[in-house]
C-alpha cells in the first residue's frame, strides 16, 4: 500500500506539473520570464533603423506626457491661489460687445436674443455684429440687429466684404469705432446668460493692482454635450482643458491663453500689445502671449459659465481641430523665441514651451503608428523582458497621463458621477488617435510655412439631443484624409492579427485603440458627407444644462 501511495503522489505531481503546462497563463507567464536564449540576439542595421527613431518618438511623447502630470501637480499644488472675490462696484464703465460671424444663418439670431437681456446699463454698452458673411447670413443678421435696435439695444451692423484678416481682421476693424473701455467678445454659437458682464467686470475694478488685468477669461460649458458619443468626446477634451490647463496655468502664475470668446479685454491691453494680428490661425492665443508679455495679468474665472455649441459632425470637428493644432504651432514659431529672451521666470518659459509645441505630438504620433508594426516584430525577437522593463514605462508615461488628466477635470466638475468618464476614455484616447493625421498635417504645413484659411466649425443650432444638420449647409468636406485614415485602421487591424498570433495578448488593448480611432474617424467623415445623421448616438453620463468649456491631447 506504501508504494501505491507513492506512485499515486508522483502521477498527481505529474499530471499537475504537465496541465499546468498546458495553462494559457502559465504558457503566457512561461513566454514572458524565459531566459534561455537570451544574448543570442543581435541587432543588425535594420533592427537599429527601426529601434532608434521608434524610442526618440517614444521619449518625446512620454516627455509631454509626464508635462501633463506637471499640470495636474500644479492644479492641486496652487490650488489656494484663486482670484479673490472683487469689491462692489460704485461706477459701471463702458463695454463694447463684439460679435464675429461668418455665414451663421441658423445661430445669429439666438446670440443677439441672448444679448439682449444682460442686465447692464444699456446706455454704457455698444453691441457690435461684426459680419463677413457671403450668404443670406446678411439678410438675417441686419433684420436682427434691425428690429432690435428700434426696441432701443444700442446695437450696429457692420458688414465687411473682403474678410481681411478673417477673425481677427473683424474685431480689429470693429475696434476702429468701438467706444468702450472694456471688450466683450462672443461667437455665433456662445449664449452667455443676463448677469455675464455684471459678474466678470468687477474684476477689473478692484484699487488693489487690477489696473494692470488685461483680460478675464470664463468656462465654457456645452448645450449639446449628450446629442452623440463625438459630443460626448469632445466635452471631456475641452473640460480637461478649461478645468486643468488653465486652472494649473493661472493658479500658478504661467501665461494661459484667452480662447477667442466668451472673455473681457481691457482695450488699453489690446492696444499696447500691438492689435490683432491674423498673421497666425489662432490670434486670441498670439494676442495673449504678446499681453502678457507687455506685464498685463490675466483671470481664469471657472466659476463664470458660458454655454456654447459643439461640433456635431466629424468632419467640422476635425477642421477645428488642425485649425488649433495649425495655429499654436504658428503662434510657437512666432511667440516662443520673445518669450525665450524675456524676462519672465524660467517656469513660465518652461510652460510655455510645452504649451505652444504641444501639437508636435500628432506627427510623432502618425510616425509611431507607422512603425509599430516593424518595431513589434523586433522586439519580439528581443525578448519580452526588454519589452516589459523599457517599453512598458515610457508607454505608460505617453498615455496614462492622457486618462489622469481628464478624470481630473471630470471630478472636480461632478464629484458624485466622475466615475462614468471611465467609460468614455478608450473613445477619447480613440479618437484622438484619430484626428492625429489630420492634425499632423496642419502642424507641418505651419513648420514649412503654408498658409491657409480660417477655416470656421460650422455650428447647426443643436441643443440636447434634438436638431439634425442633415439638410443644412455649412458641412466641411471630407476630401482624401479619411481614406488614409481607414487605410490606417486596416494597417492596424493586421497589426492586431500579428500580435494574437504571436502570443503578445500584452499589447492588443493598446492596437485596438488605434484600430477604433482611425476607422472611427474615417468612417464617420465618409459616412456623414452622405448621411448626415450617422452620428452613433449614446446616453450621456448626465445632462448638461445650457446655464451651467482648445484643445486637444
Amino acid at each position: 500500500m506504501g508504494v501505491d501511495k507513492v506512485l499515486n503522489v508522483q502521477n498527481f505531481l505529474l499530471l499537475s506539473v504537465y496541465l499546468a503546462a498546458q495553462n494559457p497563463v502559465s504558457h503566457y507567464w512561461h513566454r514572458m520570464t524565459d531566459r534561455t536564449f537570451a544574448g543570442i540576439y543581435h541587432a543588425n542595421a535594420f533592427d537599429l533603423a527601426m529601434m532608434i527613431p521608434y524610442f526618440i518618438v517614444l521619449l518625446i511623447l512620454a516627455l509631454y506626457g509626464l508635462h501633463r502630470y506637471w499640470l495636474v501637480y500644479d492644479y492641486f499644488m496652487y490650488s489656494k491661489n484663486i482670484p479673490p472675490a472683487p469689491p462692489p462696484v460704485t461706477k459701471w464703465p463702458r463695454v463694447t460687445i463684439q460679435l464675429p460671424i461668418f455665414n451663421e444663418r441658423y445661430v445669429i439670431e439666438r446670440l443677439v436674443e441672448a444679448i439682449s437681456r444682460f442686465d447692464y446699463p444699456p446706455e454704457l454698452l455698444d453691441v457690435q455684429v461684426l459680419d463677413d458673411s457671403t450668404d443670406e447670413t446678411q439678410q438675417v443678421a441686419s433684420g436682427c440687429v434691425e428690429r432690435h435696435a428700434a426696441q432701443g439695444m444700442p446695437i450696429v451692423y457692420i458688414h465687411r466684404t473682403n474678410r481681411e484678416g478673417y477673425k481677427a481682421g473683424a474685431l480689429e476693424n470693429g475696434l476702429k469705432t468701438a467706444k468702450g473701455e472694456f471688450v466683450a467678445i462672443f461667437d455665433a454659437d456662445f449664449l452667455p446668460e443676463p448677469d455675464f458682464l455684471r459678474r466678470t467686470i468687477p474684476y477689473f475694478m478692484n484699487p488693489d493692482g487690477s489696473e494692470k488685468i488685461g483680460m478675464v477669461q470664463t468656462r465654457w460649458t456645452y448645450l449639446n454635450s449628450d446629442y452623440s458619443l463625438l459630443t460626448n468626446v469632445e466635452t471631456i477634451l475641452l473640460d480637461g482643458h478649461f478645468v486643468v490647463e488653465h486652472g494649473a496655468r493661472s493658479r500658478r502664475g504661467t501665461f494661459f491663453n484667452f480662447n477667442g470668446t466668451a472673455g473681457v479685454w481691457r482695450r488699453k491691453a489690446i492696444d499696447e500689445a500691438g492689435g490683432w494680428e491674423h498673421d497666425t490661425l489662432t490670434e486670441d492665443t498670439d494676442l495673449s502671449y504678446r499681453s502678457q508679455l507687455k506685464g498685463w495679468k490675466f483671470l481664469y474665472l471657472p466659476q463664470i459659465e458660458c454655454a456654447s455649441e459643439l461640433p456635431v459632425d466629424m468632419n467640422g470637428f476635425k477642421a477645428q481641430q488642425a485649425r488649433w493644432a495649425k495655429g499654436l504651432m504658428q503662434t510657437a514659431i512666432k511667440i516662443l523665441p520673445k518669450v525665450l529672451r524675456s524676462d519672465a521666470p524660467w517656469h513660465v518659459k518652461a510652460e510655455a514651451f510645452f504649451h505652444l509645441t504641444a501639437n508636435i505630438s500628432y506627427p510623432l504620433m502618425v510616425l509611431l503608428s507607422t512603425m509599430l508594426l516593424p518595431v513589434m516584430i523586433v522586439r519580439f525577437q528581443q525578448g519580452w523582458f526588454q519589452m516589459l522593463l523599457i517599453d512598458l514605462p515610457l508607454f505608460l508615461a505617453s498615455t496614462c497621463s492622457i486618462s489622469s488628466f481628464y478624470l481630473v477635470a471630470q471630478r472636480e466638475l461632478r464629484p458624485k458621477t466622475w466615475w462614468r468618464t471611465f467609460l468614455y476614455l478608450p473613445f477619447v484616447m480613440a479618437t484622438g488617435i484619430g484626428i492625429s493625421v489630420r492634425n499632423a498635417q496642419a502642424v507641418m504645413e505651419a513648420i514649412v510655412g503654408k498658409k491657409s484659411e480660417f477655416a470656421r466649425t460650422p455650428k447647426f443650432m443643436i441643443e440636447g439631443k434634438l436638431g439634425t444638420f442633415a439638410k443644412k449647409s455649412y458641412r466641411n468636406k471630407a476630401g482624401w484624409m479619411p481614406y488614409a485614415e481607414v487605410l490606417l485602421g486596416l494597417y492596424f487591424c493586421l497589426t492586431v492579427v500579428y500580435a494574437i498570433i504571436n502570443e503578445n495578448f500584452a499589447t492588443v488593448p493598446f492596437l485596438l485603440l488605434f484600430v477604433w480611432g482611425y476607422l472611427y474617424t474615417g468612417c464617420m467623415s465618409l459616412g456623414q458627407t452622405y448621411f448626415a445623421r450617422l452620428r452613433f448616438g449614446v446616453n450621456a453620463p448626465e445632462m448638461r444644462p445650457a446655464t451651467s468649456g482648445a484643445p486637444g491631447f
